[in-house]
């Protein structure tokens, strides 16, 4: 019969070799605390300890653990020897095995195992072991009575095990001792699968960021089908990863190493059996840099028009004996794309919380809207999903590189074009980054490219116009030339002062084709005198500084004379007047606008003359001796506002009539409109010195 079977005949016990049964307590091995970690079980290993018979696993364990204690007791009802040596977390006797375990057994044949307590105190002690009742379960040895054990001494109990089927079977002793309760467990072990890994696979060294796979042939050697579940970490991966395997039958496995960082890695494959076993296989390899590398890490590309476009290339070298996959991405290292996903699933969570408290409020008004709660849900949920799913892959309105990803064959090399289109006149600097099978890091590329927008300039710099009357219409030309390859829109910026604003730019807006030129008509009237500097922009579609075109001259006012230098009335007699003439002449090109006054006349009523004096109409007021006198008004201006046509002559007459004696010095002034006051004097001269005998009623 098999080993570890016995038979009952006679009271006794035989073993398969015809000795007699005599259960020999090994030497007892180390104790092991419970939170000491269990050693993890390699492939060889539990098909080694699989393979073992009661005895030889009996035999073969190294340690013990303390049992489990489920209940204390009262010492005083079952000794008078209150204190013991041995502590309360520990049990007054110690077990071996810690666990009584039946293995590779035959259904229906009878098979034995010790269990032996030693006495861990210093003075002697009972213990009583207590079986449950089971149909495949006994206990050999005193039933149900204590047993007093000396100190340092062992007891040993026998359990007899008949099972019915090869399978699992689970039971369990109580131990009684004066101060506590404890249970060691009973396992029978059934048939069990097992795979045929190997105890350990080396990768060696691989290039890094890049899938290296070996494939195991697997047996299930054991005696029962394999329902399994393999599990490992990253960089390792395991396909298939859950199965079922019959007795006998085999199957590829593929293991897949895919570092991400140049350095040895060390994991574990488990295999789960649902039998509850975990098998361990080592996994080590080690990642690194091959040689794969762009051509430059630096590219300029030529000045490009706007709206236009212009390419530059860059060569990734592959010198390797893998098949690179590339990526260009727009930042430096993975960790920084995984937190702009991050941030983007959050506003896009934030936005679904606002629009769903939005679409509640308005469910509250209209109950019929909530069956499209669950549209507006998908719609956020399937955004969040692209996101997730998005390899951030690098694009840009301004550089493009084409392809964004592909391979590079073993030993060979791609061409990678980078196209630039600029939006504005302006440098732009960008660094893309080749995300490249084989490198850790990612490879950069510095792109730079200038845009040039278009160039436009007149056939001058400046225009003097010299000087112009107020208030004259002027008209000039000027030309805008294109002398750039593409078209220039440009457009008059308003200018911003007010002597600005009196020139007018036809047309203020076009567009020039190249090599073309465009005739801009300036028109000029100014009412404000005096020199100017005028710069006026017109700024250019495209291009940062607007074309400048500066107005100089000066504004001056009408020219004009009198055809005499002064007025001389000479002697006057009191009030008999008398009149001059004279010619304002206007010399401008300009109509001009005029008043003549003469500042120090009086203010009062016209002057009287002798004849009126001498009637009997003659006003009161004119005596100086009235109540309220105010001096007359003595000079009289046959035009005092007109206006005179350019190069025009009009005819002024000047009449004095004098009632103060006193010799006058004055002045005809001209007040020219819009111009300024005062702008043209003509001296007036006279004396009084003749006055009449009047009746002295007038006087009175």
């Amino acid at each position: 019969m098999a080993t570890g079977k016995i038979h009952l005949s006679m009271g006794s016990s035989k073993m398969a070799d015809g000795f007699q049964s005599k259960v020999v307590a090994p030497r007892f091995p180390k104790l092991v605390r419970e939170t000491e970690e269990s050693v993890t079980l390699t492939p060889s290993a539990f098909l080694k300890e699989m393979s073992l018979t009661t005895v030889q696993r009996l035999a073969s364990t190294r340690e013990m653990r303390r049992p489990r204690i489920i209940q204390l007791l009262d010492k005083s009802e079952s000794s008078h020897r209150k204190f013991s040596s041995v502590d309360l977390e520990q049990s007054l006797f110690q077990p071996f095995s810690s666990e009584v375990v039946f293995q590779n057994y035959v259904p229906c044949e009878v098979y034995e195992a010790p269990l032996i307590l030693r006495n861990n105190d210093k003075v002697p002690r009972l213990v009583k072991v207590v079986l449950e009742s089971s149909p495949y379960f006994k206990l050999i040895g005193p039933k149900d009575v204590y047993r007093k054990v000396a100190p340092g001494m062992r007891s040993t109990f026998r359990i007899l095990f008949t099972p019915e089927e090869n399978k699992d079977y689970f039971h369990q002793l109580t131990c009684i001792t004066e101060r506590e309760k404890f249970v060691v467990p009973i396992r029978a072990i059934g048939a069990r699968a097992i795979l045929d890994f190997p105890d350990q696979l080396n990768f060696s060294v691989c290039p890094v960021k890049y899938s290296t796979q070996k494939t195991l042939l697997v047996r299930n050697i054991g005696n029962r089908e394999a329902r399994y579940r393999m599990s490992t970490q990253s960089p390792f991966s395991v396909d298939p990863s859950v199965g079922t395997l019959g007795i006998g039958d085999a199957m590829q496995v593929t293991v897949e190493f895919h570092p991400l960082k140049t350095r040895d890695h060390s994991r574990s494959l488990v295999v789960h059996y649902d039998t509850g076993e975990d098998v361990h296989t080592s996994l080590y390899g080690a990642a690194g840099d091959v040689n794969i590398r762009l051509d430059r890490d630096s590219l300029a590309v030529e000045k490009t028009y706007l709206t236009l476009s212009n390419q530059r290339s860059v060569v990734i070298h592959n010198q390797s004996e893998i098949i690179a996959h590339f990526q260009w991405k727009a930042f430096p290292m993975q960790e920084e794309e995984d937190q702009r996903q991050l941030r983007l699933c959050r506003r896009l969570q934030r936005q679904e919380e606002d629009r769903t408290d939005c679409f509640l409020k308005e469910c509250m008004v209209d109950p019929a809207l909530r069956e499209r709660l669950s549209l507006l849900s998908r719609t956020f949920r399937n955004q969040r999903a692209k996101v997730q799913g998005d390899y951030m892959l690098f694009s840009d309105d301004i550089f493009t590189v084409e392809p964004a990803e592909g391979d590079v064959w073993p030993n060979s090399s791609a061409e990678i074009k980078v196209t630039f289109k600029a939006r504005e006149a302006r440098i732009y600097q960008q660094t893309v980054y080749c995300d490249i099978s084989g490198r850790e890091t990612r490879l950069p590329l510095r792109i730079k490219g200038e845009g040039i927008g278009p160039r436009l300039r007149f056939n001058f710099d400046q225009l003097d116009i010299g000087k112009v009357f107020v208030g004259s219409a002027h008209s000039y030309e000027a030309i805008l030339f294109n002398r750039e390859a593409i078209n220039a829109s440009f457009n008059l910026v308003p200018p911003a002062t007010a002597l600005g604003s009196c020139f007018t730019f036809l047309p203020q807006e076009s567009t020039i084709l190249p090599d073309g030129l465009q005739v801009i008509r300036i028109s000029f009237s100014s009412t404000i005198l005096g020199q100017f500097t005028e710069e006026f922009s017109f700024s250019v579609n495209g291009s940062p500084e607007p074309v400048t075109l500066t107005i100089r001259g000066c504004v001056i006012g009408p020219t004009f004379h009198f055809s005499v230098p002064s007025l001389r009335f000479g002697d006057m007699s009191f009030s008999f007047p008398r009149t001059l003439a004279c010619h304002l002449t206007n010399t401008s090109l300009v109509p001009m606008t005029f008043t003549l006054r003469i500042p120090g006349d009086g203010s009062g009523e016209p002057s009287v003359t002798s004849f009126v004096q001498m009637s009997d109409n003659a006003p009161p007021s004119w005596r100086r001796g009235a109540q309220g006198y105010v001096k007359p008004t003595e000079f009289t201006i046959t035009l005092c506002r007109g206006t005179i046509r350019s190069q025009g002559v009009m005819d002024i007459e000047v009449t004095l009539c004098s009632n103060t004696v006193k010799r006058y010095e004055l002045a005809l002034v001209v007040d020219v409109d819009g111009v300024g006051k005062e702008v043209l004097a003509l001296p007036l001269t006279a004396r009084q010195g003749l006055r009449l005998h009047l009746p002295s009623r007038l006087w009175q």
